[in-house]
């Protein structure tokens, strides 16, 4: 496949999430492309992670090796919440509906999902970085209340309570995360 087309797939997958297409979420089958899609896409969701941390504790003047660790743990936490997350709503979802959707086939739609963390690298711009990234967790948090909803076959109460079980820890681990990156800079 030539990298424009891998591009504009891209572009066009973004879109789509983004926007909370029930009907793309509906349609996310489990190919090898679409693997690859929201692999990419979680981990664009990282780097931009990074991208917004970097900045901040640039700005800070820490040292190369803080640096370092900081920005391996802002993307390490965007990978392991998705997995974490979706191991969450798969195991919710086998009580409501047994048997129904394999482990694997909810990571191409969550993976999907995470497209409002790819713009997480707004962060950076000051005094709006807390708000953007609580924004940026609710678009997500939505985004994958539609996928669970379409990847179960379930009602949309039942899809949000679901996802709301691991959505609060999620948040949780990166105001820590947040906070030790604070103690990082003193």
């Amino acid at each position: 496949m030539s990298s424009g087309k891998s591009k504009a797939n891209l572009r066009t997958t973004l879109s789509n999430a983004l926007s909370l297409d029930a009907n793309f979420y509906e349609n996310a089958l489990n190919t090898a492309k679409n693997r690859r899609l929201a692999r990419t896409i979680v981990i664009l969701a990282a780097v931009s992670n990074a991208l917004g941390s970097a900045f901040i504790l640039l700005i800070n003047r820490v040292t190369l090796p803080i640096l370092l660790l900081a920005l391996l743990g802002s993307g390490i936490s965007v990978v392991a919440g998705y997995y974490f997350w979706t191991f969450t709503i798969w195991q919710i979802g086998q009580w409501f509906k047994p048997n129904h959707a394999p482990y694997r086939h909810l990571l191409i739609p969550i993976g999907f999902a995470y497209a409002p963390q790819v713009l997480n690298f707004l962060t950076l711009i000051p005094l709006l970085g807390r708000p953007i990234q609580l924004t940026l967790g609710i678009w997500s948090l939505l985004a994958v209340i539609v996928a669970v909803r379409q990847g179960l076959d379930i009602g949309t109460p039942w899809s949000a309570l679901i996802c709301l079980v691991g959505w609060p820890l999620i948040q949780v681990a990166v105001g820590f995360l947040q906070v030790f990156e604070q103690e990082l800079l003193r």
